[in-house]
């Protein structure tokens, strides 16, 4: 066999070649086939070059149709060790018919191939085949000679690595990390085509549509809540990555709340315009506050308290008499206005009592009253003087 005057080096994009996977998109890469001159003029008819068809590990792709070819021929000159400007030209280079072979031809017909020169002859838009492993493309020189033609032979190998693990989605992320209530929501990441995407979050999850990266709730939350992003790859064996999120609501809305070690919280308020009653949280106790923001009401059906210190004490209803804590002790108050009134007891015991009469419970009973030399007793409603009814009374004078 005869050698080839030429010299081919085999270069890929991207290097090396990754071998296409069953189930994510294909992988695709380029093919450049450098020719150089390094000896003395060689003039060219054609060079061939034939692809390996097939999803072997000895070939180079599957689509042989879908290759797009292109030639560029270059020419370099030096002057006295000066390298001159490059003039750059087409070469025709196109599959011949219906087979696995690229032909390169000159412009002209026929080429001379001056020492320095390169030319580049590229195999565009291959899909590789699926099997890792060499491919060898074999290239054919075609050179005139006086008896007609001679042809020369080089195999020129290639690499298709095992593909790659499909890059991790990553970035998952809120346009917002704190919403106010009622704020929409959008989340965002970057990821492979290679993988579906759903999110979960609590009550379900949402399929993505392919090409989306990007995801907004029909609701905004009412409370933090946390997103998690699920990648799934169509491939054998399957790749599942999981990416979570965490949104907080200033003002969260919550169905129920258990604490176990407590709360610590500058104050308590009611959800509705008309509950929004205030608890505060003093150095002293508790704070209560109606919606106006002035003090506030505590209804209860019963409390239980050491001591209660408060300007005056009422009834539920509002003509119900009211007790007021002035210096001197108590005193007892009818309906709404500041008039005193009586106080029934059935039984009481005192130190001292002091009053200006004593009456029974009618109005009719008797009564005593208090003079600075004693008492006197009087009947009914005037002020006769009444009867003291005793069983024994011993009297000085």
């Amino acid at each position: 066999m005869t050698l080839t005057m030429l010299t081919y080096t085999l270069l890929t994009d991207p290097a090396p070649l990754e071998a296409s996977q069953a189930g994510r998109s294909l992988s695709k890469g380029k093919v450049y086939l450098v020719v150089t001159n390094n000896h003395k003029n060689v003039d060219w008819l054609r060079i061939e070059v034939t692809v390996p068809a097939g999803n072997g590990d000895g070939d180079l792709t599957p689509n042989i149709g879908e290759i797009m070819p292109k030639g560029t021929y270059t020419h370099t000159h030096l002057n006295d060790k000066v390298l001159s400007p490059r003039i750059v030209r087409p070469v025709t280079f196109q599959r011949w018919q219906d087979t696995n072979t690229f032909r390169a031809t000159p412009p002209d017909g026929a080429g001379n191939f001056s020492p320095g020169d390169y030319m580049v002859l590229a195999l565009e838009n291959i899909t590789v085949a699926e099997a890792a492993g060499l491919a060898v493309l074999l290239v054919e020189e075609i050179r005139p000679t006086g008896m007609g033609f001679e042809s020369s032979f080089a195999s020129v190998p290639l690499m298709k690595a095992a593909p790659k693990e499909i890059p991790a989605p990553r970035d998952f992320r809120p346009d917002k990390a704190m919403l106010d209530v009622g704020d929409p929501l959008t989340l965002s990441w970057e990821g492979s085509a290679d993988f579906d995407y759903k999110i979960r979050f609590p009550g379900g999850d949402v399929p993505i549509p392919p090409g989306a990266r990007t995801w907004s709730p029909d609701a905004a939350p009412k409370r933090a809540t946390t997103y998690t992003l699920v990648a799934v790859s169509r491939t054998t064996p399957q790749q599942e990555h999981f990416l979570t999120t965490t949104v907080q609501v200033r003002h969260p809305a919550l169905e129920t709340l258990t604490a176990t070690t407590g709360i610590d919280t500058p104050w308590v308020q009611g959800t509705t315009d008309a509950t929004k009653g205030r608890v505060t949280f003093t150095d002293a106790g508790v704070a209560i506050f109606d919606k106006s923001a002035g003090q506030g009401t505590v209804t209860a059906g019963r409390a239980s308290v050491r001591g209660v210190n408060t300007e005056w004490v009422q009834g539920r209803s509002a003509g119900d008499g009211w007790i007021t804590f002035p210096v001197e002790g108590l005193k007892v108050h009818r309906k709404d206005d500041s008039h005193l009134t009586h106080l029934d007891v059935g039984y009481a015991t005192h130190d001292i009592v002091k009053t200006r009469i004593v009456r029974g419970l009618n109005d009719d009973d008797g009564w005593i009253s208090f003079r600075a030399e004693g008492l006197n007793i009087r009947r009914g409603r005037g002020t006769e003087r009444g009867t003291l009814f005793a069983a024994n009374t011993e009297l000085k004078e």
